[in-house]
């Protein structure tokens, strides 16, 4: 028997989605999403359309990042957590399991984001967890 080497959605806005699997890690990758062959999308883990994954980063399983986020060189996502639609992860950030950053929010190289933190919507997170709501 024949795998498929895609799965085809349909969006809400009724755009046909089609992921592959990557080839580092099995994770599913939209077709228009751009993940760098050295980041490690794991079985689970989904990267949606737009979306950029950089060199040497790694996404846990159950992890999911929305349209047009970015997650940063060397970024390491945890277990089932979600990076918001829009949502810039900076270089060598990390992010614990369930962990949610919201739509639009910054989090600046080196941040760190806890298990199970939640980063409000277009705040920004310098280090540590601490989000500053005025976005720079």
């Amino acid at each position: 028997m024949r795998q498929r080497k895609y799965e085809e959605f349909e969006a809400d806005d009724g755009a046909q989605l089609r992921y592959a699997r990557h080839d580092n890690g099995g994770g599913r990758v939209e077709a228009t999403a751009e993940v760098d062959p050295t980041a490690t999308v794991v079985e689970g883990a989904w990267v949606d359309r737009g979306a950029v994954v950089h060199a040497h980063s790694r996404l846990g399983a159950g992890a999911w990042v929305e349209r047009d986020a970015v997650v940063g060189e060397e970024a390491v996502l945890g277990t089932a957590c979600r990076v918001g639609r829009g949502a810039v992860l900076g270089r060598a950030v990390r992010v614990g399991p369930r962990a949610v950053i919201g739509a639009g929010a910054r989090v600046w190289d080196g941040g760190h984001v806890g298990a199970d933190d939640v980063i409000p919507a277009d705040a920004v997170v310098r280090t540590g967890r601490r989000p500053d709501r005025h976005a720079a």
